[in-house]
């Protein structure tokens, strides 16, 4: 369907993904099937975009091989991307800490199921640490977006590349399994034009070509052995962090004008507190929410302004409790804030998060 020249399909969040790479530019995907994710990967094979954009698309051995081929196309100056599921993730750590030493963009997305380890192919939102903490080694941080929607899925591919190449960072899509397998319909983005070499050169002069020229050439690397060298590389690396978070914080809020209790949530968990505020405002209740969109920068300096308004705070997350210290941080003591979530792939429902908010603030 054409709507003032813009494409709508009814999609799941991971086809949403993936026909939104196409469109985007993207030079490259590549990956390895897992799920809940694996249509990213199909999706991409049906569509054969290697013959209409010349994006190349190629299932690896591994998600080690994944993250490691992203690290090269990345570094070339190329839009690259992979997408995996929670353990997969784990496996890529290594090479996302590579990245974000040798300051080389890429995106990865992880639509998160339910663990630890192998754990269960159900939803589940338990990779909240293992994003916005960084599950590799060192001081670093990767841009993190959280869809809720087929919607988002699709818009957040273009948003994370433009991040990850203004700030030369790795950006990450955190989903799960709700928001990847969910069909909704999508407004999908205008087909861009792929850049050419003399582009890539010209808006990445620190990208490596590979062979010798009439330049310098760029080496593109996150050793150094030189302590003091490498302490003002983490420096700079630093002053770079903390421009992103003073600049590109991105939330919604939702009925918060007049809350007297707010909930916190993220992804596919916003969705279940959408319904269960507007029951609870029914029945009289000023509850409010704030969805984080960015997981990292965190929201911190809206949280805690909302919190000398509202008498309790509850983190709604679908795992054990993780984004309850960046709220707690965030309040630093000035109102009670509680957790509420389920594990193991066990998707909570409004009205447990009802029951729970009443037991907890005594409501």
């Amino acid at each position: 369907m054409k709507d003032s020249g813009q494409e709508i399909k009814l999609l799941k969040g991971n086809e949403a993904i993936a026909l939104a790479a196409i469109r985007c530019g993207c030079d490259g995907y590549f990956g390895y099937p897992i799920t809940p994710q694996s249509e990213i990967l199909e999706t991409l094979a049906v569509e054969k975009p290697w013959e209409t954009t010349g994006m190349v698309v190629l299932q690896a051995e591994s998600e080690v091989a994944s993250i490691n081929m992203i690290y090269g196309g990345g570094a070339s100056g190329k839009r690259v991307m992979t997408s995996s599921s929670s353990p997969g993730v784990a496996l890529m750590q290594e090479g996302i800490t590579y990245m974000a030493g040798a300051e080389i963009p890429g995106l990865i997305v992880n639509v998160q199921r339910g663990g630890p380890g192998l754990g269960t192919i159900q939803p589940s939102q338990g990779d909240y640490y293992q994003a916005t903490r960084g599950g590799g080694n060192g001081d670093y941080n990767v841009i993190v977006l959280a869809p809720s929607s087929v919607q988002e899925m699709a818009d957040f591919v273009d948003l994370a590349f433009e991040l990850a190449f203004k700030y030369r960072t790795p950006a990450m899509i955190l989903s799960d399994g709700v928001v990847g397998q969910v069909m909704e319909k999508v407004v999908l983005p205008q087909q861009k034009p792929r850049r050419t070499e003399e582009e890539v050169r010209k808006e990445c002069p620190w990208a490596t070509t590979g062979h010798t020229s009439d330049r310098d050439i760029n080496v593109i690397t996150s050793l150094e052995l030189r302590p003091e060298a490498m302490e003002k590389h983490n420096l700079h690396l630093q002053e770079k962090y903390a421009k992103i978070r003073a600049t590109e914080v991105r939330y919604e809020e939702q009925e918060t004008a007049d809350a007297e209790y707010l909930i916190v949530a993220f992804g596919s968990a916003a969705r279940i507190a959408q319904k269960a505020i507007s029951d609870l405002r029914k029945q009289g209740i000023k509850v409010g929410l704030l969805r984080p969109i960015t997981l990292w920068p965190f929201p911190t300096e809206r949280i805690k302004s909302l919190s000398a308004q509202v008498k309790g705070i509850l983190t709604f997350e679908i795992n054990a409790g993780q984004m309850i210290d960046d709220v707690r941080l965030a309040v630093n003591g000035l109102v009670p804030v509680t957790h509420f979530g389920k594990m193991g792939g066990i998707v909570p429902t409004p009205d447990e998060l009802i029951e729970t908010l009443r037991k907890d603030f005594k409501i």
